[in-house]
């Protein structure tokens, strides 16, 4: 019974040994393979990417002033919402800023006026103290003219109070003021980079609310196939290699580019899996290529990506 448990046990690990040696063998068979060109099925995006333009308040969809494909420049106005209460309340807020902006302007005069009476009073002080020294006048005549001079001291420091105080009122109208063009701006939703307009998925008197997609955006620039290339060729990418995308299943050529960038790392398969808890058993390298000409292909297109590696 012994003999028989240790010639089992012999055999196993034989068998265990085997496979080991045989999968090793394919991947050096694999490792070594004259691979010229791997490929990957890809997305077609500006280099930034689609955007959504969105809201940041809740309102109620005024005008559309953008129609699809349309080309639009930063600041742009794309839509507008409903704003008749943030237009009154920012005009109340300016009203009260030029009516207090008037206010300082006689608190000013004011104090220019009381700063030149206290000039006057400086120089008559000064010349009746010389004329009381000689007794060219009395006790009584002194006194009045100081008591004017101490009037004109304490009316320009009432004075620069109130400018002070004044200006003070200003800045907090200005920052009212600040704060309700805010509030109208948020209603009015600009472009936010040079681009075009790719959807328009609302329409006047809806109601949209903080985040609602109102647009699909496609900022200016360069246009890239993002890809994911299989692990088991992830460290045969390189930056400045030269790609090509074409139709799925077909062989012409749809445009050209080179290896923009890679991701730093590996990661279960995102771009074109379809439930977020698909399992997976590989893992994929992101790979983007910025192509020289997309004449011939839609952005969202989905087509296959050749990347040249010899």
């Amino acid at each position: 019974m012994m003999r028989s448990l240790i010639c089992l046990a012999c055999a196993l690990a034989l068998l265990s040994c085997g496979g080991k040696k045989e999968d090793t063998t394919n991947k050096n068979n694999i490792d070594s393979m004259n691979v010229r060109e791997v490929v990957g099925i890809a997305n077609i995006e500006p280099i930034d990417r689609i955007l959504s333009i969105t809201s940041e308040v809740s309102g109620v969809v005024q005008t559309i002033k953008v129609s699809i494909n349309q080309e639009v420049k930063k600041g742009d106005i794309l839509y507008i919402l409903n704003n008749d209460l943030e237009q009154a309340q920012l005009n109340q807020a300016q009203s009260k800023l030029a009516t207090q902006q008037s206010v300082i302007s006689r608190s000013q005069t004011e104090l220019a006026t009381s700063e030149k009476k206290l000039d006057n009073a400086t120089t008559n002080l000064n010349r009746n103290k010389k004329l009381f020294e000689s007794n060219a006048i009395t006790q009584k005549q002194m006194e009045d003219v100081q008591l004017t001079y101490d009037n004109a001291v304490l009316e320009v420091e009432a004075a620069r109070k109130n400018v002070l105080q004044n200006n003070k009122r200003l800045s907090e109208l200005q920052a009212d003021v600040q704060y309700y063009q805010t509030l109208y701006n948020k209603k009015i939703i600009k472009a936010p980079m040079d681009g075009r307009i790719l959807s328009v998925d609302t329409k006047i008197g809806a109601t949209v609310s903080p985040g609602t997609a109102l647009s699909d955006f496609a900022p200016k620039g360069p246009t890239i196939a993002i890809t994911e290339i299989d692990e088991l060729f992830a460290d045969k990418i390189k930056i400045g290699q030269n790609a090509y995308i074409r139709a799925q299943g077909d062989t012409i050529i749809l445009g050209k580019g080179k290896v923009l960038l890679t991701s730093a790392y590996l990661r279960k398969k995102s771009l074109f899996s379809d439930k977020a808890e698909d399992l997976e058993d590989r893992r994929v390298l992101e790979v983007r290529v910025q192509l020289d000409s997309t004449t011939h292909v839609l952005l969202g297109s989905r087509v296959e990506c050749i990347i040249e590696l010899k």
